[in-house]
């Protein structure tokens, strides 16, 4: 029987057991985020001994890479030309990559943090966005409260925001993504709302119908939708609480809630979560968390 996740307009269906890993290339560990490239083929970037595993949309595995590069996956970003930003919070680091794993660009000195909340990138940052000119964002994270921009050369442009709950501050900026406007949105994670900025760090909105959002996607286009992941209870005393996640929601390109997807409680059978830390949409809708 199928299982349908959403209301409405937005409904999807769980395909469970979608990725067929050959021995050996299984993940072992946590996927923590996912990109979709043109042609629909499905970047898992994990923890396990294969980083970064590419499989083809039937779930197929297709070929692996990253071995021994990548200590702790975090973010993915895929650009329009096809090419990958990762992010590793645990050697401090981005790396623009091509597909096949060739690394054209580091940003940051492997293994060698900046001071903890000294502001100065990085510290255990955690994900990127382009912006339409190409300048790059990235969220700074759980060392820092901040969000830096980059050339495309990789030199630093400006940094924003500080630790706290006021708007243009963070509590872990754990994702970070940008739209074909330029508005710049920060999953800041432990104050529970999406923060919205134009390209130079100006805070202009927020988003607060949320519980600790993790995943950013935003599709491409002048009113693309927003997916978020959230990952629900962080304390004992809340796992279990209803409305909260772990979950999927959709939103407007103007904030609206669309839908939640998930069902409760956290789980590993088919249509639950447990943490959805990244996710993307390919070019027929299609939801990879």
């Amino acid at each position: 029987m199928a299982i349908i996740l959403g209301t409405g307009a937005h409904r999807y269906e769980v395909v469970d057991n979608w990725a067929r890993l050959p021995p050996g290339q299984e993940f072992n560990a946590d996927v923590a985020a996912v990109g979709v490239d043109r042609q629909d083929r499905v970047y898992a970037f994990n923890r396990g001994k294969h980083p970064m595993v590419v499989l083809d949309r039937e779930g197929n595995f297709l070929r692996s890479w990253g071995e021994g590069l990548f200590p702790r996956a975090h973010g993915v970003h895929m650009a329009p030309d096809d090419t990958l930003w990762l992010t590793d919070d645990g050697d401090h680091t981005v790396r623009h990559c091509t597909l096949d794993g060739k690394v054209l660009l580091t940003i940051g000195i492997p293994g060698k943090p900046k001071p903890y909340m000294s502001g100065e990138p990085f510290h255990r940052c955690t994900h990127t966005a382009l912006s339409p000119q190409g300048d790059l964002y990235v969220s700074d994270g759980y060392g820092n409260s901040r969000v830096h921009t980059f050339a495309p050369n990789g030199t630093l442009i400006r940094s924003w925001g500080e630790p706290g709950t006021d708007p243009g501050q963070f509590n872990i900026a754990h994702n970070i993504c940008c739209d074909a406007d330029g508005w710049v949105y920060v999953a800041d994670r432990e104050n529970h709302r999406v923060q919205v900025f134009d390209g130079n760090g100006r805070f202009e909105t927020q988003w607060v119908n949320m519980h600790r959002p993790s995943g950013l996607f935003m599709e491409r286009g002048p009113q693309g939708r927003f997916y978020v992941g959230e990952i629900g209870g962080g304390m004992g005393v809340n796992y279990d609480m209803p409305n909260i996640g772990p979950r999927v929601s959709i939103y407007s390109h103007k904030g609206d809630l669309l839908a939640r997807l998930g069902q409760r409680p956290a789980g590993l059978e088919p249509g639950q979560f447990i943490s959805p830390h990244g996710l993307a949409v390919d070019s027929r809708g299609d939801i990879y968390v």
